[in-house]
């Protein structure tokens, strides 16, 4: 789990990762952006294949928004489209904007982002001032609280729906102020069960590589995926499970409703994520 820093893209920042864990097969679950800090849950060797399991998971943010003008990146990075201008922030005023954005929304990503038309990402169009026509998408924020005013900036912390754009809210947000507004610091708290609490910097994963402990900063068995179920399977039943067989749970354990399950080893390993073929009877569609 790595603490990204502010100025690396996701991309960057697994570029290092595979440099210190000396291997390629790290893929990351869920972009942020270079100016964005916090929580990239990163996938290693075998369990890269387990991202396509993490794709809609909740994300927890802390954000400082800055009133006074737009960028056409709606954060700080970008250029900006209007001129400054003084602002007062008020409580009461601000509250009542937020509102506006809580619960279920059809939001419009920011031009520039990594959204694809016909294939290629919308920020690239942008960066050669070509059309970019986005479809507004359907998104979910699940807790916006405003946490404080100092001066033009306003912060607040936020859990949403994967998929939704702080900063197009940020920029809606001073478009309602008509003053115009963008993110200035943004940092990822949640990505679905994981968090701050559970990530490390880039010096602090480099060290345990160094000594030869990298392996203490993995997620292990039961940690990974904790909503679905697990079972425990012997010897016999995990080769098997190896060579694409189906196998039984018990129905003690395991509810009738759920569609995945996870079968771990005895010692606490995962082995695989089955599918339910019948009650209680799930075909590994993923081997670890």
């Amino acid at each position: 789990m790595l603490d990204k820093p502010s100025g690396w893209t996701s991309h960057d920042a697994v570029n290092k990762m595979r440099r210190i864990a000396g291997t390629k097969k790290i893929g990351h679950l869920g972009t942020l952006d270079p100016l964005a800090t916090g929580v990239l849950p990163l996938v290693v060797g075998r369990a890269t294949r387990l991202a396509q399991f993490y794709t809609k998971d909740r994300k927890g943010y802390a954000a400082r928004i800055r009133f006074g003008n737009a960028t056409d990146s709606y954060d700080r990075d970008g250029q900006a489209t209007s001129e400054v201008r003084e602002v007062e922030l008020k409580r009461e005023e601000m509250e009542a904007l937020l509102g506006q954005f809580r619960g279920k929304l059809s939001q419009m990503p920011p031009a520039v982002s990594a959204k694809k038309i016909n294939g290629v990402p919308a920020y690239k169009l942008a960066r050669q001032q070509k059309p970019v026509e986005l479809q507004p998408v359907d998104v979910e924020v699940f807790r916006l609280e405003l946490q404080g005013i100092e001066g033009a900036d306003l912060l607040v912390e936020m859990e949403c729906s994967a998929g939704t754009y702080v900063r197009s809210i940020a920029h809606e947000l001073g478009q309602l102020k008509g003053c115009g507004a963008y993110v200035q610091e943004l940092r990822r708290t949640l990505s679905g069960e994981f968090s701050l609490k559970d990530a490390r910097t880039l010096e602090e994963l480099e060290a345990l590589a160094v000594e030869g402990r990298f392996e203490e900063a993995l997620l292990q068995g039961e940690k990974l995926l904790p909503g679905i179920p697990s079972e425990a399977v012997d010897l016999l039943t995990e080769a098997q499970i190896r060579q694409g067989r189906d196998f039984r749970t018990s129905p003690f354990r395991i509810s009738q409703e759920s569609r995945y399950v996870k079968a771990m080893t005895q010692s606490g390993e995962l082995v695989a994520i089955g599918e339910q073929k019948l009650p209680n009877l799930y075909h590994p569609i993923l081997v670890i």
